[in-house]
């Protein structure tokens, strides 16, 4: 093979963020765009370098996938990597692929997902390396593949042909290793070691009126939960709909949550359906809903780890922590301190749940994102956390037939009180706008600190507030400037922080989050408990004023 050394100029504003790489398709399509970022990718791999590394790389199928992983391969090449560990037809959910990684004893992987982003020529694409424990870079990586971005002055490339993606096969060219993998057939063992399939089987066997409805978006997750939910736990076809992946997910956004997932959530209401579920474009995510109960993300992390003990996988393992994002709602905090755990509060980005893991002390997590995982991997997994919430049902009608997911909702705020929590998105604000709104709550909570404390907004009292910062307890690390909280005399508080998940403009996040232990408003409807809360926020942070955005663009 033939190699290359191209001659390139760097491209501005390559700075990967909590995910990775994410940008309009177009951008990728810029004249060695693509190729600069692989390269720095590469070039920032120093413990083992490139040369001989064995990498992972697949993704959620998205429009430029194909050409981008034929890029990755001659680039790979044309840098000595090793062996290139590639799922069939470029297809590997994010959660497959963390697994992968650690399978393998990988040295990282380069995932090609903008996770719950729209696809399609006119909307994203992204590129993410994992390290070798699976998990997203830390900061210290993707910092340096950025400052290799800014420094890019050329790219090693093979000329090669375009190789074969839809086979399943060992390839051999100069030393030079490509191995095209089944993309479902690890995860789905992986899954079948931590649950216990015989007894959710039997569960349905016992209970053949207990609907299911799975939706994939038409993403990654369509040929996984195929063969989990059919041909692993027998349901019928007709309890899975839009499983094809498309490279524009159908001309949808797939992103598991009430306003885009609005057909899972129409036909669950309309058909009296017990379990809908549904999972993003890349697999990490996932929504839990059924009649008249949508599951908070929140609440579903915290409900997976009061009931634990049901799942094999921590019946061997025990319990070592649980941790959220601190933008999550607390009903996870209370599930540690009844039982005696450690509880972590960590800033966006599933990053900062792997140090924990990686130590021993995190077994549990999740984020208000609709992301919730455990350490089986080192990435949140939508399927994972589906599959959680089926054995929880099975084991709990073992002793108390007939509960579905209200009734386990229902009990759980009986023992621990109940976390009323929505977020507001507001995609794609002007960032200068944006900005504005930030810089104004920053000195709310700093030069105006002395008058903005024990002042009282309607009835809510501001205790404290502040930037969140967190020093990482496991390496000693400081990320700052995490989010914005204020947080109330009566235990209530708001967040509000800037996403960098987006691909263009600003998205501003609004957390609002109210506890209650008056068993009165358990059943309450969520946004009506927090509409006094909510209007307070938007007071304070003068985000209309600011931004000119009367509605948020999703509420979940």
């Amino acid at each position: 093979m033939q190699v290359r050394c191209v001659t390139t100029t760097s491209h501005e504003g390559q700075k990967p963020g909590t995910s990775g790489l994410r940008k309009r398709v177009k951008v990728f399509q810029q004249e060695n765009y693509t190729q600069n970022f692989i390269q720095a990718t590469l070039d920032a791999m120093s413990s083992p370098s490139a040369n001989g590394a064995t990498l992972v790389v697949g993704g959620d199928g998205r429009y430029f996938s194909p050409e981008a992983i034929q890029l990755i391969i001659r680039i790979a090449a044309g840098n000595r990597v090793g062996k290139l560990i590639i799922g069939k037809n470029g297809i590997l959910s994010t959660p497959a692929a963390s697994n992968l990684i650690r399978k393998r004893k990988a040295d990282g992987g380069i995932l090609l997902t903008a996770s719950h982003n729209p696809g399609g020529p006119d909307n994203d694409f992204g590129i993410k390396f994992n390290v070798s424990n699976g998990g997203p870079a830390p900061e210290s990586v993707t910092n340096l593949i950025y400052e290799n971005t800014k420094k890019c002055d050329k790219y090693y490339i093979c000329d090669m042909p375009e190789i074969d993606l839809s086979k399943i096969r060992v390839e051999t060219m100069d030393g030079f290793i490509i191995e095209i993998v089944d993309s479902v057939e690890d995860y789905v063992n992986l899954l079948k070691e931590i649950f216990d399939f015989e007894q959710i089987k039997q569960f349905f066997k016992n209970n053949p009126n207990f609907k299911v409805l799975f939706d994939g978006l038409h993403g990654v997750t369509g040929p996984y939960a195929e063969h989990i939910f059919v041909d692993e736990l027998g349901l019928s076809r007709s309890s899975i709909q839009n499983c094809v992946p498309l490279p524009d997910f159908g001309g949808s956004h797939p992103d598991p949550n009430l306003t885009y997932a609005h057909s899972l959530v129409e036909r669950v209401e309309r058909e009296n359906i017990n379990f809908g579920a549904a999972s993003d474009g890349d697999g990490d995510r996932n929504m839990i809903y059924g009649k008249d109960a949508f599951v908070t993300p929140s609440d579903s992390v915290a409900v997976i780890a009061a009931h634990a003990e049901a799942i094999p996988y921590f019946q061997k393992t025990g319990v070592k922590g649980l941790a959220r994002s601190m933008p999550t709602s607390a009903a996870i905090d209370l599930v540690a301190k009844k039982k005696g755990l450690e509880v972590f509060e960590v800033p966006t980005g599933w990053k900062f749940f792997g140090n924990l893991m990686d130590a021993g002390r995190l077994s549990i997590c999740g984020e208000e994102s609709f992301g919730t995982g455990s350490d089986h991997i080192r990435e949140k997994d939508g399927i994972w956390a589906i599959v959680a919430w089926l054995n929880i049902i099975a084991a709990v009608n073992e002793k108390k037939p007939g509960s579905g997911i209200k009734e386990i909702l229902l009990e759980h705020y009986q023992t621990y009180g109940r976390n009323f929590f929505s977020r507001y998105d507001y995609e794609e604000v002007e960032s200068e706008s944006a900005n504005k709104m930030v810089a104004h709550l920053r000195h709310l909570i700093s030069e105006g600190k002395n008058d903005f404390i024990g002042k009282t907004f309607d009835q809510f009292t501001v205790k404290e507030a502040d930037d969140f910062e967190y020093v990482d307890p496991i390496d000693r690390s400081v990320s700052k400037n995490q989010g914005i909280r204020i947080i109330f005399t009566d235990g209530s508080r708001i967040v509000i922080r800037l996403s960098g998940t987006g691909s263009q403009g600003a998205t501003i996040r609004l957390y609002v989050e109210k506890y209650t232990q008056n068993a009165s408003e358990y059943g309450a409807n969520t946004q009506e408990a927090l509409k006094p809360l909510i209007d307070v926020a938007l007071q304070i942070s003068k985000l209309q004023e600011f931004t000119g955005h009367d509605k948020p663009t999703v509420i979940t």
